[in-house]
């Protein structure tokens, strides 16, 4: 494409701006809902997939605006399947042993009305030393 003018000039780079502007706002992940499944070996054992799709769906279902998404071993192997949920200006919260039932339970009452769910696993702990 061959610019011949100041105003093609000016044309285009409104363009282009209006495209950055629209992948900015898109994966601006700060301002939506996290939603991060693990899916290493122990996870995709453990019924992880199932589990991703659910969330994706329902999450849309309910018009939640939500990134959902895989991710690697969080070392909580035992309590696979884990999702990871990080609400803007949060920390992110932990859950394991997902089901299908425990993920509906964590859209309703975790991610819409903010209520703790049982199920969390700790991220911070400190060592108890026995003498």
């Amino acid at each position: 494409m061959k610019i011949r003018s100041k105003e093609e000039l000016n044309k285009l780079r409104d363009v282009l701006k209006a495209k950055a502007a629209g992948l900015a706002q898109k994966d601006n992940s700060s301002s939506i809902i996290q939603v991060k499944v693990t899916m290493s070996t122990c996870g995709i054992a453990s019924g992880s997939r199932p589990i991703f799709d659910f969330f994706k769906e329902e999450l849309a279902k309910r018009n939640i605006p939500a990134k959902v998404s895989q991710s690697g071993c969080m070392g909580f192997c035992y309590a696979e399947p884990t999702v990871e949920i990080t609400i803007p200006g949060e920390n992110p919260v932990i859950f394991g042993f997902v089901t299908n039932k425990k993920a509906d339970e964590i859209i309703e009452r975790f991610i819409r009305k903010g209520e703790l769910v049982e199920g969390i696993i700790p991220q911070d702990y400190e060592t108890v030393i026995f003498n």
